[in-house]
């Protein structure tokens, strides 16, 4: 049997993506979603999952071009006086990568985003990154004990399809390359980490390659051409206006509540599912 999780990011960013989560998952085919705790929706997020059971709520970690928990007094070298991280990845990295400071800095942040998720007493389905920096080598290896430690159940790892991206949407065709190389680089070495661990990893993970742009035919396609046990793909709906490419999109919110989309899940018997409940609750 086929197995998807179909996940929405950002959740608490904002009260459009808010509204877009739970509409996707009443109306149309959303299992689960990832909370943003620094979020300044975030209380209204939790508020919406304790009335909505079924969904599934991850957490979706902040280490670069978002908002922090604790404040620029407290993380200097990371925080822009706004308290928010700087919106250049790349560089962030290097800073992860190199200072000592930074690091201790980042490990003092991650724990207390993991410390608000667990406040809040939701169960804790799973552990995924904002624009994926959770996969940074510094990163990932503070991550791991943490996510155990807390109960998580499942972490994600991009596990996408270049050519199948391409073949529907030849956007971005260059930059598409360069994201499945460095991707499958960092993939590989994450599952290496994870020998021993108790977490769960899909076998194939959709999203990366069409973020911000998950189309109901690429979506239709995918859900298809699935052939392993467990797979996830990611979106970023939201019921507002679409502000950054890469950001959050109210074409990701139209192709979940999609009639295309249910019916090739209902003819392949694709079996609906989250992290929480292939971990046995």
């Amino acid at each position: 049997m086929v197995q998807a999780i179909l996940n929405a990011d950002d959740f608490g960013y904002s009260s459009d993506i808010n509204q877009a989560v739970m509409r996707a998952h009443k109306e149309g085919v959303l299992t689960s979603a990832s909370l943003m705790v620094s979020g300044r929706a975030f209380k209204e997020a939790v508020e919406l999952a304790r009335e909505a059971p079924s969904l599934a709520v991850g957490l979706h970690l902040v280490v670069a071009s978002g908002p922090a928990v604790l404040s620029h007094d407290r993380l200097p070298h990371i925080l822009d006086e706004d308290g928010c991280f700087p919106n250049t990845p790349v560089r962030l990295g290097l800073r992860y990568l190199f200072s000592r400071a930074a690091q201790r800095e980042l490990a003092q942040e991650l724990t207390a985003q993991f410390d608000r998720f667990a406040a809040t007493g939701l169960p804790l389905s799973h552990v995924d990154g904002h624009v994926h920096m959770h996969l940074h080598p510094v990163v990932f290896k503070l991550i791991l004990p943490l996510a155990e430690r807390y109960g998580a159940r499942a972490i994600r790892v991009p596990r996408d399809d270049l050519w199948l991206s391409l073949r529907c949407d030849r956007r971005k065709a260059g930059a598409k390359v360069t994201w499945a190389i460095i991707f499958s680089l960092l993939s590989r070495w994450c599952v290496r980490q994870m020998q021993g661990c108790h977490l769960l990893v899909a076998d194939r993970v959709y999203g990366l390659m069409q973020s911000g742009h998950m189309q109901v035919n690429y979506v239709v396609e995918v859900l298809r051409r699935l052939d392993v046990p467990v797979a996830e793909l990611f979106f970023h709906p939201t019921v507002g206006t679409r502000l950054e490419e890469l950001g959050p999109n109210p074409g990701d919110l139209a192709t979940l509540l999609s009639p295309a989309v249910r019916r090739v899940i209902e003819e392949r018997g694709i079996r609906l599912t989250h992290y929480l409940a292939l971990a046995g609750g």
